[in-house]
């Protein structure tokens, strides 16, 4: 019973973690495409607007490319082999 005790707490913290990482890349993807358009637009392409919605664009592919990056870090971190000790009692019963 202690052993479902400790997997559900680890469920827990696992997914608030996993809440966070989305709550941020959620905003950053809000506010860092929005963000680089103008800054590019005004400092970067003097007034080009097409070099600016490029920028923007690549801003955007970068944090959708390092959200499903992380996600995939995380699933790999999450995901558990039996352990040899499992597989003996599965195998004498």
């Amino acid at each position: 019973m202690s052993e479902q005790v400790a997997v559900g707490k680890i469920t827990e913290d696992t997914a608030s973690g996993q809440l966070a990482k989305l709550i941020f890349f959620t905003l950053s993807l809000g506010i860092v495409p929005i963000t680089s358009y103008f800054g590019s637009l005004k400092y970067l392409w003097n007034g080009n607007a097409t070099y600016s919605a490029f920028t923007a664009v690549g801003a955007a592919n970068l944090i959708l490319v390092a959200y499903i990056v992380t996600a995939i870090l995380d699933d790999k971190r999450t995901t558990t082999t039996p352990s040899p000790s499992t597989k003996e009692t599965k195998k004498t019963q």
